[in-house]
């Protein structure tokens, strides 16, 4: 009754204590221990499972005992381990002590160093999957078509292209700013402006641009789509309000290009460079677009009227021309006739009989 009895199978091994202090690890196979004068005993644990877990872990660490069959791993503040085991990724460890057994299972550790704050990988995909990766790294997406700029503790680190990318907590204040790098289309709309000749009209207008230094864009200016909107608007005013509304509506496009001249050096000082400018509508007051309908109608009807009269002129001068040529002309006089009468016959029935007497005399006689 007082001698007790354990059995320690081939994948165990035993952890014997005596008054709460570790002596030792028993190997497989039958072993007695006493608990008269002292309080002995043997905790069995399993080897196929590789981690082992026990609240005295520091102890036994400490013994030695676990140098020929198990792998100790103690991580500092700044280190994080990557475990394989049978070359299948298991988990990230954290600062901590940690104790795997190695006879079944194949373990294999690295030792990270997260003093660099970014962590690059050649499995990260497989590593940020696992269970429990988001306790110990933070995982940002980088869109295509984006630039990511990452800043450490508020200092400028590097541009991270498109892809996942992963930082270690708590080894830093990490935070990393999304800038689309593709052109990019800046609606600037219900401007409503007066001309130099004191006409309040409304323009809708388009910038396209692109980011080209995305550390000078985020940095130069608090928000840099704001910036070229406040200087797309400030160019369209000053150019609109120097230009008269005739100019305006005949020859917008050059006065697109001359806005985009003008706010092109100043948004290249944020970063940015302006791919185009364009006006898309030019809305007018309700009056003056009955007023420029009336002129317009004038101006329409009063080149109507001038074609008109050049085509008068141009026929009454083909018909004195042919004049002439028909009285200097006697045969060519006669064929006029046999061309009229022809007409005439074709539409009516009608005989002409001819003697010495001329054709047209005896058509204006039958008439």
């Amino acid at each position: 009754m007082f001698i007790n009895r354990v059995k320690i199978k081939s994948y165990e091994k035993g952890l014997f204590f005596s008054d709460d202090e570790f002596k030792g690890i028993l190997d497989s196979g039958p072993h007695w221990y006493t608990r008269i004068l002292t309080k002995n005993r043997i905790d069995v644990v399993s080897m196929r499972d590789p981690w082992l877990c026990h609240e005295a872990l520091d102890l036994i660490v400490r013994s030695g005992a676990l140098k020929s069959s198990a792998r100790v791993i103690d991580l500092t503040d700044n280190q994080r381990g990557l475990v394989w085991i049978d070359k299948r990724f298991a988990k990230v460890l954290g600062p901590g002590q940690y104790v795997l057994w190695e006879s079944l299972k194949e373990v294999q550790v690295e030792i990270i160093d997260v003093k660099s704050v970014r962590f690059i990988h050649d499995q990260l995909d497989i590593i940020l999957e696992s269970e429990q990766s988001d306790q110990e790294l933070t995982a940002i997406l980088v869109d295509e078509g984006n630039v990511g700029v990452f800043f450490l503790d508020g200092a400028l680190k590097e541009l991270l292209p498109p892809g996942l990318h992963a930082f270690w907590k708590r080894a830093g204040r990490v935070k990393v700013l999304h800038i689309d790098s593709r052109e990019t289309l800046l609606d600037i709309s219900g401007q409503e402006i007066m001309t130099r000749d004191k006409v309040t009209l409304r323009l809708n207008a388009i910038c396209t641009f692109r980011v080209k230094d995305p550390v000078v864009a985020i940095s130069s200016v608090e928000d840099y789509r704001q910036a070229l909107y406040r200087e797309a608007q400030l160019a369209l005013r000053a150019t609109i309000g120097s230009t008269d509304l005739d100019n305006l509506l005949s020859d917008k496009d050059s006065l697109a290009d001359k806005v985009q001249r003008a706010i092109k050096q100043r948004v290249g000082e944020f970063g940015l460079k302006v791919v185009g400018f364009g006006i898309k509508d030019i809305i007018l007051p309700g009056e003056m677009k009955d007023l420029l309908n009336k002129v317009m109608e004038s101006q329409k009807t009063a080149e109507a009227h001038l074609i008109t009269r050049r085509e008068e002129v141009a026929a009454m001068r083909s018909q004195a021309n042919t004049a002439k040529m028909l009285a200097g002309n006697q045969p060519l006089m006669r064929l006029k006739e046999l061309e009229l009468l022809e007409k005439i016959a074709t539409s009516s029935n009608l005989s002409v009989v001819c003697g010495n007497e001329t054709i047209s005399s005896k058509v204006l006689k039958l008439v």
